[in-house]
């Protein structure tokens, strides 16, 4: 039984074109032209350019087109169909440059939106605050006490409604005027926002007579 291959094949050897004159005829490279002769379809692009080889093939050969046609369409292999798409969109995945650039913007986009949600978190949060000293119910004999302790680097700090500063690391210290007999010590922090955590202190005061 005739092939496409076959037909193709002596009617070129009846013209006496070598492949190397075909593709001068037909612009057809003969690599094409040999691997259509030996059906070797995997070395040949997709059918419908095949059928383009094919016919013009026909034509400098003096073959009917429409036969050419016909041997073509029941010579060649049905194409495979994977029955897993998945593994084959992960074995031809390949990295790109567009995809280097979006993973850039996407890293972006979620570093921005942590930072504004930590900033918002921040702004709605009521500071911290740790006292470091007086200790509750110590006893002072001195007129005057040191506060210290530490907050947030962006609250500020009231200690019995007197300002205090906070350094880089949300450090400060206070010194207050005392008076004899129990004293309460309020050591208020507040926010950018508005937000305040207060700490109260006792102490009790005896100054040495």
């Amino acid at each position: 039984m005739d092939t496409i291959g076959t037909v193709l094949k002596n009617a070129r050897r009846k013209k006496r074109f070598s492949r190397l004159r075909l593709e001068k005829e037909t612009r057809i490279k003969k690599e094409f032209v040999r691997a259509i002769e030996e059906e070797k379809w995997d070395q040949l692009p997709e059918l419908p350019v095949v059928k383009g080889f094919v016919k013009n093939i026909a034509k400098a050969l003096n073959i009917n087109e429409k036969r050419a046609i016909a041997l073509l369409r029941r010579d060649y292999p049905p194409k495979a169909v994977d029955i897993n798409p998945k593994k084959g969109v992960f074995e031809k995945f390949v990295w790109s440059p567009k995809l280097t650039f979006l993973l850039g913007v996407a890293i972006i986009v979620v570093a921005v939106l942590g930072y504004l949600s930590f900033q918002y978190t921040s702004f709605i949060s009521p500071p911290s605050l740790e006292i470091f000293g007086p200790n509750k119910e110590q006893v002072i004999t001195d007129t005057k006490v040191n506060v210290s302790g530490k907050t947030d680097s962006d609250a500020t700090i009231s200690v019995n409604n007197q300002p205090a500063i906070v350094d880089a690391d949300g450090l400060f210290e206070a010194e207050i005027e005392l008076v004899e007999g129990s004293q309460e010590i309020i050591i208020r922090a507040t926010s950018r926002g508005g937000k305040e955590t207060v700490v109260r202190r006792r102490i009790r005061v005896e100054f040495n007579n």
